[in-house]
């Protein structure tokens, strides 16, 4: 959002707003309206239920480290997809991947997937209403109609299962009510930006309840071509159905079905660092290319490769729920989800043919889950069946300065596990909780290569292997008294393994690389105060991780080297909390401390060297030192037009390195990995609204006045790091979103 740099050129009007926005969140007395408080009978806080253990249960009572957000956080703050998840929860960094604005990095406590590519596995377990989403390509979609969400830290292998080593985000949807209602809304933002929402429940019908949500996002690119043509656009349409079926009093049909069609032009890379040769064929070509490099944020630029970026999803969920008696539970949830996704990029950001790429993919998903949830005077028991399929498969065709290539690679898997998780309320404060979960996996994969100009191709080459983890937990929670619950939990989790679709060699496609696993020993406690103002949990977690799957890209055409690199600690510290001073200000902390360091990583030193433990001079990559959230907001006061209400939102990440590389330069053939240091960033996000609005009709109305990225953060955010080799050392840079303001008018019957 550009709002100071239209202050300075435009005047006072817009800078108004904003000092208007800060001024009254930081100070809710400022207002001249009489105050406003809380019904007597309500709580400071109120309780936040969630389904992390698959029953409805206080926050305050669940021995896990998890954030939650409702549906009203999630309206106050903006909160529209996976990208927004970074500002919620201690410990937490989320990024787009280069090059993709629908494809997502998720990292929690240090864990993460950083090769975003489809054969890859995630190391963060994503899902939507139950239903697990099973690739990193597709993640940021719009969810319509979110009525909760829930990050879950640390290995939730038991319940949850495959590729939840690090962590689990549940995004819960809004249920059908079966009486007439709805929201519709208008946004309106500078860079041309529009989006339309709409949410309508309709009255029940016999048995059943219906509810219909659209959004649709339109922005100008934040990039403009010199020969016409703009990049880093917003063309998106997100669309929901849910339907409920209340065929018996103990009996429930659930179908919930969601749409999302992207059609926008891609992000732009920038020409970060390049290191032209002084001599040789490609000298020139470098040295035209060198007046490119540019480390501040460019608005116009020049390529020459088409940008665009096109995805298409639909997903469809069965849940089948029977209450065979006041204390047992047995739920159906049967799932499909399809998507394509088509790109293709400059991808050497200037008008020379250095590198280009093109992807075209596509993936089908099945699930089914059985469920059997239960409780006893002193027991709460869940068990279960899960069974997942995919097929997925990337063509990936490159120009490049030397040549063309053609990379293709598939992918499939087949897996099934049983589970089942057992609390034993010992006595009244003191609970006592195991877990075990048994997971096989099939899969499969196929890689093909050819290139002209370098290199040599790869034949159609294919392979099948096979991959089992158990995973247990065990915990113990005790309640001191009614305020204070303190638990300490030993759990496990896995990241499956797979075959490399990018690898650089046939003998190297069909040597499958393995499961990844985690132990974790964590210690926590949650407290709440008598008078119900102040929230505060805390967590203490120690990870011990083998068989480390590690990702670098080489800098050589379409190929990426994936190695279980070895052993790696990762500890550290996270605090959240809740304070209500005054009845109108409810003021939110989220703070993590993680170290991460390798004990073991295999690797050749330099090439042509015998493998060694490297440890001391690999980078740690995507977990930052520091985390930090913070969110004021107050409800200013009572005017006779309605109520006004101000947010504001900050969320700071320290430096990290973004690639696992050499610390110290030993290879000059190789990445250095203080090149690609993302620096440490603060992002603040402001609101300031007047609802209840009375419009006419059967509802009332807000308005809102809303400033994103407000102190206008512009450095690399990301980075593509060729390597010194024969792309020069070219590395490409995508930066944070420049500030962005708007307003926003909602109407709620």
């Amino acid at each position: 959002m550009r709002v100071i740099q239209k202050l300075r050129t435009n005047g006072v009007h817009c800078g108004a707003v904003i000092v208007g926005i800060g001024t009254a969140v930081l100070v809710p007395g400022m207002s001249s309206a009489q105050s406003v408080s809380e019904k007597a009978d309500e709580p400071a806080i109120h309780e936040v239920i969630v389904t992390a253990q698959k029953r409805e249960e206080k926050l305050q009572d669940v021995p896990i480290a998890i954030s939650a957000v409702s549906a009203e956080q999630i309206a106050a703050r903006g909160l529209e997809d996976v990208l927004d998840l970074r500002s919620i929860a201690p410990n937490l960094t989320v990024t787009r991947y280069p090059t993709s604005n629908v494809t997502s990095h998720v990292a929690i406590r240090g864990g993460v997937t950083i090769n975003g590519a489809m054969y890859f596995e995630q190391t963060t377990g994503m899902y939507l209403d139950g239903v697990y989403l099973g690739k990193a390509v597709g993640s940021v979609f719009d969810v319509v109609d979110l009525d909760r969400i829930e990050v879950l830290r640390g290995p939730q292998g038991t319940l949850y299962g495959r590729n939840t080593m690090a962590g689990a985000v549940n995004f819960i949807t809004r249920k059908p009510s079966g009486e007439f209602g709805g929201t519709a809304s208008l946004e309106i933002g500078n860079y041309g930006a529009h989006i339309e929402k709409l949410s309508l429940d309709l009255p029940r019908f016999g048995i059943a309840r219906l509810s219909l949500a659209a959004r649709k996002e339109d922005r100008d690119g934040l990039v403009k071509l010199t020969g016409g043509g703009e990049l880093d656009s917003r063309d998106k349409l997100g669309a929901r159905v849910a339907l409920a079926l209340d065929v018996a009093d103990n009996f429930t049909v659930d179908y919930h079905f969601d749409y999302t069609r992207v059609d926008q032009a891609p992000p732009h890379n920038q020409l970060y660092r390049l290191n032209p040769p002084a001599a040789g064929p490609t000298a020139p070509l470098f040295a035209a290319a060198a007046a490119y490099v540019s480390r501040d944020w460019r608005t116009t630029v020049s390529t020459n490769f088409p940008g665009y970026e096109q995805l298409e999803l639909h997903g469809h969920a069965l849940t089948l729920t029977w209450d065979v008696n006041e204390h047992n539970q047995l739920k159906s949830i049967s799932a499909r989800r399809t998507l394509r996704n088509d790109d293709s990029l400059d991808l050497d950001g200037t008008p020379l043919t250095i590198a280009t790429s093109v992807r075209i993919s596509g993936f089908e998903q099945k699930s089914q889950e059985l469920q059997w949830v239960g409780t006893t005077e002193q027991l709460n028991y869940v068990a279960g069946l899960y069974y997942y399929e995919d097929d997925g498969q990337t063509i990936n065709p490159h120009i490049y300065f030397f040549g063309t290539d053609s990379s293709q690679y598939g992918f499939g898997t087949k897996a099934k596990s049983a589970y089942g998780q057992l609390d034993w309320h010992a006595t009244d404060a003191l609970t006592l909780t195991v877990g075990l979960r048994r997971t096989e996996e099939d899969k499969n994969g196929w890689r093909y290569k050819s290139i002209t100009g370098a290199g040599a191709p790869i034949p159609k080459v294919s392979a099948e292997a096979s991959f089992a983890a158990t995973t247990p937990m065990a915990s113990v929670a005790y309640r001191i008294s009614e305020r204070l619950n303190v638990y300490a939990k030993y759990s496990e989790g896995f990241k499956s393994g797979g075959f490399p679709g990018e690898a650089g060699s046939a003998a190297e496609a069909v040597k499958p690389y393995d499961s990844e696993d985690q132990k974790t020993y964590e210690i926590g406690a949650k407290f709440r105060s008598d008078d119900g103002r102040l929230q505060l949990n805390a967590a203490v977690f120690h990870n011990t991780i083998g068989n480390m799957q590690v990702s670098q890209f080489t800098g050589q055409p379409s190929v990426t080297v994936i190695r279980n690199a070895g052993k790696a600690t990762t500890k550290g510290f996270e605090l959240e909390g809740v304070w209500v001073p005054i009845d109108a200000l409810r003021l939110q902390l989220g703070y993590g401390y993680l170290k991460g360091e390798y004990d073991e990583f295999l690797e050749a030193p330099a090439v042509g060297m015998p493998v060694a433990n490297v440890a001391d001079n690999r980078s740690f990559a995507h977990a930052p030192k520091h985390t930090l959230n913070l969110t004021a907001d107050a409800r200013l006061g009572r005017t006779s037009w309605g109520l006004w209400r101000g947010l504001a939102d900050y969320s700071y990440t320290s430096w990290y390195y973004k690639s696992p590389y050499q610390i110290v330069r030993v290879d000059p053939t190789r990445q250095v990995a203080g090149d690609t240091i993302v620096k440490g960033f603060g992002l603040l996000n402001l609101r300031l609204a007047l609802s209840e609005i009375q419009v006419g009709g059967p509802g009332t109305g807000e308005f809102a006045l809303w400033s994103r990225n407000v102190l206008d953060k512009q450095q690399p955010a990301s980075y593509i790091d060729f390597g010194p080799g024969a792309f020069a050392g070219m590395t490409l840079a995508f930066f944070h979103e420049p500030r962005t303001y708007g307003a926003t008018f909602s109407y709620r019957w």
